[in-house]
């Protein structure tokens, strides 16, 4: 985990931090398993702005016979093959496992409850079985807010999209920047390039051919900042319905990092810190930046966000906006 210094340290030294030439703010700390299922014996047989999957079209609401599946218990869990996201988790009935950037694998736990829930329902843990090419040790459970037990994969919470209605669906990948399916190893499914996002520091850099070298989070999508933010003291103006659209970077580990520029012009010469919003929120910045991902942007790639209203820019590693002067 990165080490850092917290809100209330800063109070200590508030008299010496109003000396500095920054006012960045705030430097946090940044937040840093499951019992096993194994094979036990079958008994049986969002979060975000929805959007269009890979694997068909937009399905509307699921008619009794999609609800009645997406309730229904896991069976023997199978790898199946889709053609642009390569290996994923199903259920005994074929339908799609996903998983949730929100969740933690360790520990494990769940933070899709209420509406969340029923978009995306919980796959109950009870009797999940490993079927081929799944490792039987990668099964668990996590005890869920209302006692109930939810399979985990590689100790990472398991799901289905209410929106996938038949067997090879893959309508959940990609919603909100937040929702992936799962690979048998419990990462998420590989992106069209056939390379696995979940392999990506959790920021780095890539080059684009039309914007140059920009910063991408851990799923590969773009990163952006909000020219009404404020560095210098560090203020948002993203609030609300605007987080919607604009999800916050969450903390992110100096060492979880590849081409990021992580020095600035914060307290202590260090401009990587983390940002605590007046909403309770924790957002990560580069050099005194807030710094947010784009729903709008449904795939690696995607730059759908770049110039939006004339204030939202996609960043370099130093933290300036691409095709933006700064005020």
């Amino acid at each position: 985990m990165k080490t850092s210094w917290r809100s209330a340290s800063l109070a200590v030294s508030a008299v010496a931090l109003l000396a500095l030439t920054t006012a960045c703010g705030q430097e946090t700390t940044p937040p840093a398993s499951s019992q096993n299922v194994g094979a036990t014996a079958a008994t049986g047989g969002g979060y975000g702005s929805a959007g269009t999957g890979l694997g068909g079209a937009d399905a509307g609401a699921p008619g009794q016979e999609g609800i009645g599946a997406q309730t229904s218990a896991a069976g023997e869990l199978s790898v199946s093959t889709n053609a642009e996201l390569g290996k994923v988790l199903t259920d005994s009935g074929g339908l799609t496992l996903y998983r949730f950037d929100k969740d933690t694998a360790e520990p494990a736990k769940s933070n899709c409850d209420g509406e969340c829930a029923k978009k995306w329902p919980p796959v109950p843990a009870d009797d999940a079985e490993a079927g081929a090419g799944l490792d039987k040790a990668l099964l668990g459970s996590v005890t869920r807010s209302d006692g109930t037990k939810q399979l985990t994969v590689g100790g990472w919470p398991a799901y289905r999209f209410a929106k996938d209605i038949n067997a090879g669906d893959v309508n959940g990948q990609g919603v909100g920047g937040t929702w992936y399916a799962l690979a048998p190893d419990g990462k998420k499914a590989q992106d069209g390039t056939g390379a696995q996002t979940s392999d990506l520091p959790g920021l780095s850099t890539r080059k684009d051919p039309k914007l140059g070298e920009i910063v991408i989070d851990g799923n590969g999508h773009t990163v952006y900042r909000f020219m009404k933010d404020s560095p210098w003291p560090m203020k948002t103006a993203c609030t609300g319905e605007c987080l919607k659209k604009w999800p916050v970077i969450k903390p992110v580990d100096a060492k979880d990092t590849k081409g990021i520029d992580l020095k600035g012009s914060g307290p202590r010469g260090q401009g990587y810190v983390v940002f605590d919003r007046p909403d309770g929120i924790r957002q990560q910045t580069i050099d005194c930046v807030p710094i947010y991902t784009f729903a709008g942007d449904k795939k690696p790639g995607d730059t759908n966000g770049q110039g939006v209203g004339g204030t939202w820019y996609a960043i370099r590693p130093d933290g300036k906006p691409v095709g933006a002067s700064e005020k």
